[in-house]
């Protein structure tokens, strides 16, 4: 015989995540949140399932988001709009995080690793990038010249993407920097022609 006792009733634990969630959130926290995460254009109807809210809301909230830069928007089917993340607020959001966590110098000294780095694979593979790469490889095995090519391994093409990605968000980062020390130093300029 068993001490077993039976299994208390089974919750679905997703849905008192959601729930919890819920609970714990503004449908704009929900909206932002979702479509922070959302990087092909979705309809307002599933953006507001995911967010766990009316579609009416979530078309507000989302409109609003567009407003603040936050949101792109793109026709949809039958003069719908459809609802992603922006690119911008992606890469702002980027620029920031590393400018929290690196040093102007350290940043500096990163973006010349990164481009000596971008140079070494320009050098390896004879082409400025890898989109490149692919036309030059298509072009050789349309034309079937010559010896065979030598298989390019796509985990070096993926690090070579992911490095352009890197400098890209790096020098946002830099630049959005160099504005702030602009942007500081009017500021200091004007209040000290300012009379006391």
């Amino acid at each position: 015989m068993s001490d077993r006792h039976p299994p208390a009733t089974f919750t679905d634990i997703n849905e008192a995540v959601g729930t919890d969630w819920e609970s714990n959130t503004t449908p704009y926290e929900r909206i932002r949140h979702v479509i922070s995460h959302t990087y092909s254009p979705l309809s307002a109807d599933t953006v507001a399932d995911n967010a766990r809210t009316a579609p009416k809301t979530a078309r507000k909230h989302l409109n609003t988001l567009a407003d603040e830069g936050f949101v792109e928007t793109t026709p949809g089917k039958h003069g719908s709009t459809r609802y992603r993340r922006s690119p911008e607020s992606l890469v702002v959001e980027q620029a920031s995080d590393i400018l929290e966590h690196v040093s102007t110098d350290e940043l500096v000294a990163r973006i010349q690793d990164m481009r000596e780095q971008l140079t070494d694979y320009q050098a390896e593979f004879g082409v400025e990038s890898p989109e490149e790469l692919a036309v030059s490889q298509t072009n050789q095995a349309l034309a079937e010249s010559g010896d065979p090519q030598a298989e390019i391994d796509p985990e070096r093409i993926r690090e070579w993407k992911t490095l352009r990605r890197n400098l890209a968000f790096a020098n946002a980062a830099l630049s959005i920097d160099t504005a702030e020390q602009f942007v500081d130093d009017d500021r200091r300029s004007t209040d000290e022609n300012v009379p006391a």
